[in-house]
Parts: structure tokens; sequence; C-alpha cells
């Protein structure tokens, strides 16, 4: 093992312990997810929402169109994704970006798979278990906090902006947007067929599979 390699191993060892202290700063609300901001493509996204139970990370069309990123930057993807209900939510390719995690002390950047669609969501982006696990990233609801750490072991701490949160629960109460989870399952034998997908600004063309019977 290079010296390098063990670097990064040992940083993964840090224990990332939540305390009453990151309590202080915290806005008591009822149930909110985890929000925040990171820094990608040369900006700076918000609206970004820290989700353990999406198998994927994603990041909607409505954030990647834009001028610092282009559709030809997209690989294909071949497979499905699913929403909490079970809906298909197809998928425009999937590209990697580095994507810089601070709290303004200690910061880490890694490439990071997303995969873009064009979905309705109150979010940009939704992070979900491969970036939370390859991070080694903690986060809870009940502190408002993500904790990981560095790649010389300081730990990183990245508060949830509940302003934000507030924003996208109302975004989500005014148009039913509800695009909390999503994941990744095989297709049955007789829905091999793919859905035509076309992604552009103006146009998006989506055709559902049939449902297996």
């Amino acid at each position: 093992m290079s010296v390098e390699a063990q670097r990064v191993n040992d940083a993964f060892d840090v224990d990332l312990v939540f305390t009453k202290a990151d309590l202080q700063d915290v806005v008591p609300r009822d149930n909110d997810p985890v929000v925040i901001s990171v820094v990608t493509a040369g900006r700076k996204v918000h609206r970004v929402l820290v989700d353990q139970g999406s198998s994927v990370d994603v990041m909607f069309w409505t954030i990647f169109n834009k001028p610092q990123l282009s559709p030809d930057m997209l690989r294909p993807y071949d497979g499905c994704l699913y929403g909490f209900v079970g809906d298909q939510v197809e998928v425009c390719g999937h590209l990697e970006l580095r994507t810089t995690f601070t709290d303004g002390t200690a910061s880490r950047t890694e490439n990071i798979r997303y995969l873009v669609v064009n979905a309705s969501s109150a979010y940009n982006m939704m992070l979900g278990r491969p970036t939370l696990n390859r991070l080694g990233a903690v986060s809870s609801t009940r502190h408002m906090k993500i904790k990981l750490s560095d790649l010389v072991g300081n730990v990183i701490t990245i508060k949830s902006d509940q302003k934000e949160v507030k924003r996208c629960y109302e975004n989500i109460l005014k148009t039913k947007r509800w695009v909390f989870m999503v994941t990744t399952r095989p297709l049955y034998i007789e829905e091999v067929a793919q859905p035509e997908v076309n992604c552009t600004e103006n146009a998006w063309t989506k055709q559902r599979l049939p449902a297996k019977r």
C-alpha cells in the first residue's frame, strides 16, 4: 500500500461524533431533512438534499442546464430509476464532476458520478448512499448537520441550511413535487424496451414502460 493510500484510509478512521454543542444552532422544526451546499462545476450549488434512502447521486436538469455544463458531457445510462412511489424516473445520462465539501475551515474534493434526470424536484441535487459511503460521511437530522473527514483527518462539519429547507418545503406544498428517494432495480424480462428520452431545454419526451402483469 502506498503512503498516499494509507493516508487516505487513516482519514476515514476519524470518529465522527455529534454532541450537545451541535444542537445549539438548530432551529426546532418537524422532521427537517438535511439540505446543504456544495461547490461543483465551478459554482456553489444550494439545495442539495442528503438522502440516505437514495441508491444514486442525482443532479436535476434545472441545475445541469447551465452555461458551465453541456449535454455533450453526458454519457449514456442504461439502467432505470424509480421514484418514491415506484414511478419510473427517466435519465438523461451521467457525468462525473469534481465536488467540494467544506465548512469554511476544512474541505474535501472528490469526483462524484451524478445521474442527470429531468424530473420535478424542490432540490437541485441529491446525495445518496454512494457518496455518503465513499466519503465516510454521517448525517444527523436531529443535529441538522453532516460530518466527514478531510484527507488529513480533520472533521468537516457542514450545517443544514434550514432557511433553504423551509423554502423547499413551501415549494413542495405549492407544486406537489415529492421526489425524496430514488432507487435502482432490474427490469423484468418483458420490460426490456428502454424509454425514449429527449433532454433539451424546452423538450422532454417520456414513455412509460408497461406495467408487469
